[in-house]
């Protein structure tokens, strides 16, 4: 997980923390902050296992850790955030040593992580397709009722 790590201390892994910080400091609904990184890493770690799936701990790990961090530019500028954090997370992951092959693989996961046709897809993409949804509970969430997201679209239960 050396690598992982490196993106945990990458400064514009940090810078972009930050800025999605500031940018949903009054957002009452999901926050894309280390916390949700997190849930959707060991979320996906968990289908991983009991879909029987081979994909590596630190591919997931990355994924997860870096498929919100474009947020910002959606909330400055309007850029799909699927697109910025994939330009960003292919800069990232180069600094910490992510070969082109595993970079691929974990672009295409990001830019594919609010696409619907993911959501049945085996390896990364649909890990963390289906691990992003799954992280958020709006079945308990204060401001459910005003949120923008359709009601098929929301938690309204756990799923096992």
């Amino acid at each position: 997980m050396e690598r992982v790590n490196r993106i945990l201390n990458h400064d514009l892994f940090l810078e972009c923390i930050k800025l999605n910080e500031e940018a949903e400091r009054d957002r009452e609904f999901c926050r894309h902050d280390m916390g949700h990184f997190l849930d959707v890493a060991r979320l996906a770690e968990i289908l991983k296992l009991r879909e029987n799936q081979q994909v590596e701990d630190e591919l997931i790990y990355a994924a997860a850790l870096l498929h919100d961090t474009g947020r910002h530019e959606q909330y400055e500028n309007g850029t799909p955030h699927e697109e910025a954090s994939a330009r960003l997370a292919a800069v990232i992951l180069k600094d910490c040593g992510f070969d082109n092959k595993e970079t691929d693989v974990i672009v295409e996961a990001i830019l594919s992580h609010r696409q619907k046709e993911a959501a049945d897809a085996t390896g990364l993409k649909g890990l963390l397709y289906r691990a992003d949804k799954q992280s958020r509970s709006c079945f308990s969430c204060r401001a459910r009722e005003k949120c923008d997201w359709k009601k098929d679209r929301k938690n309204l239960r756990l799923i096992l």
